[in-house]
């Protein structure tokens, strides 16, 4: 069977027509458990930041926001520390334009877009899929051999060169679970 990736916003009458026989999971942070665990802003916890030797974030989304740098306002590790889900999105509007991503909390190296999606999230998300995900990882293998799996996304862009638009965390569940996780 299949692995699809399709939007979050699609209603859930459209995806019962077009998938009618699938299972349909949000993997969202609107998600039900246990499929929640697979958003960026899920609280694992112990998740290593990169370029910064002993620490660690609550999500992936804390280090990539925890990391960013604005025109007013430099790196943010108490971004790293938030368990609630929210909250953990810093905005241009708040602080002027994103100038990129600093290559760790000391780091003197400010990362492009493309090189902080290289080097920062997708290896902190691989971590989370590694380390804290496996059984549910096996769980979504065993129902993709019963019948086609929707995994429902807000991003759906889940080709990692395309920085036009947000990765979907969705695309890198299936590349991961058909062995073929992304290089840039």
């Amino acid at each position: 069977m299949a692995l699809i990736v399709t939007s979050h916003r699609t209603s859930r009458e459209k995806l019962q027509r077009r998938y009618a026989d699938a299972y349909i999971l949000d993997v969202t942070s609107a998600g039900p458990d246990p499929w929640v665990c697979f958003s960026p802003f899920y609280p694992h916890g112990g998740i290593p930041v990169p370029f910064s030797p002993g620490l660690v974030s609550a999500s992936v989304e804390g280090i990539w926001q925890g990391l960013k740098v604005f025109e007013s306002m430099d790196v943010d590790p108490s971004r790293f520390t938030i368990t609630n889900m929210t909250g953990i999105k810093r905005s241009v509007g708040e602080y002027g334009k994103v100038l990129g991503h600093r290559a760790g909390v000391e780091g003197e190296q400010l990362l492009s877009y493309v090189e902080a999606r290289r080097v920062i999230y997708l290896p902190s998300y691989r971590w989370v899929l590694e380390h804290r995900l496996q059984e549910l990882l096996a769980e979504l293998m065993r129902l993709k051999a019963e019948k086609t799996v929707v995994l429902l996304d807000y991003e759906t862009n889940c080709n990692v060169k395309d920085v036009t638009r947000p990765l979907s965390h969705a695309g890198l569940i299936k590349l991961y679970l058909e062995g073929i996780w992304p290089t840039m």
